[in-house]
């Protein structure tokens, strides 16, 4: 079992030999393309008719994004564990 400095290290070098071989905008594209990563998609997810005010709307849409990012580490994290078990 890896230690989390070595999980760490091994992300990072798969991260960066990815990148070294594909144009990082391929890789983000679709994230990019659907708005996901402006605070202004959230801000229309939590509030699609403008009625918070601009500080509140803001604030929410932050929080919004926060919450979608940590979900996706969580379900990232329990599919490595999930492959470990299977991997001999």
């Amino acid at each position: 079992m890896l230690s989390p400095a070595q999980r760490s290290l091994k992300a990072r070098m798969a991260a960066h030999t990815r990148w070294a071989n594909e144009d990082p905008r391929e890789g983000t594209k679709a994230a990019t393309a659907a708005g996901v990563t402006t605070i202004g998609y959230w801000a229309h997810k939590i509030d699609p008719d403008g009625a918070l005010p601009e500080h509140e709307r803001t604030r929410r849409a932050e929080s919004a994004r926060a919450a979608h990012y940590a979900r996706m580490q969580l379900r990232s994290i329990e599919a490595r564990k999930a492959r470990a078990k299977v991997s001999p």
